[in-house]
């Protein structure tokens, strides 16, 4: 069995632990009201704030440029004010319908948490009762696009420095 966030660190290269600081992370909890996943905090605290792969942005809660809170609560309030209702999305298209969602909120105990975000539009959620071994991602692009990914925050991150960053 592959261990992903030691495979992630060996592909990414030594930890700076520039930013780490377990008191961000928990005044940001607090704050959002959510645990975040061991393995995110772990691979942010590595390496954040950076750009992965040329394309991906990992911000940090300690860090005061690209700080993790401020762009959360930024991505939470845009992907908040598009009135999903009226997009009239197809059944392929409509996240509620895709993921068993009852309705599409941001930021919310039962709403999507963005996590990072790409260069192309693409935005990385925790999906609602994602914890423990039943972590569960969503991606979004800009063009209508959504995804599932059920594994761990480092096995995604893996797949996705690898290149096999498709839904299982």
């Amino acid at each position: 069995m592959t261990d992903y966030l030691h495979s992630v660190i060996a592909m990414v290269g030594p930890p700076k632990n520039r930013w780490a600081d377990p008191a961000a992370w928990q005044r940001l909890e607090t704050e959002l009201g959510l645990r975040l996943p061991a393995d995110y905090k772990t691979i942010v605290d590595a390496y954040a704030p950076i750009l992965l792969n040329r394309h991906l942005d990992l911000h940090h809660p300690a860090s005061p440029a690209w700080n993790l809170g401020q762009w959360i609560e930024e991505t939470v309030r845009a992907f908040s004010e598009v009135d999903w209702d009226g997009l009239d999305l197809d059944a392929d298209e409509d996240p509620r319908q895709l993921f068993g969602l009852p309705e599409l909120t941001f930021g919310t105990p039962n709403g999507l948490w963005p996590l990072a975000s790409t260069d192309r539009g693409e935005t990385l959620f925790l999906a609602p009762g994602a914890s423990g071994q039943d972590e569960r991602f969503v991606i979004a692009d800009g063009d209508g696009w959504w995804a599932e990914y059920r594994m761990p925050f480092a096995e995604w991150l893996h797949r996705y420095l690898v290149g096999e960053d498709r839904p299982v």
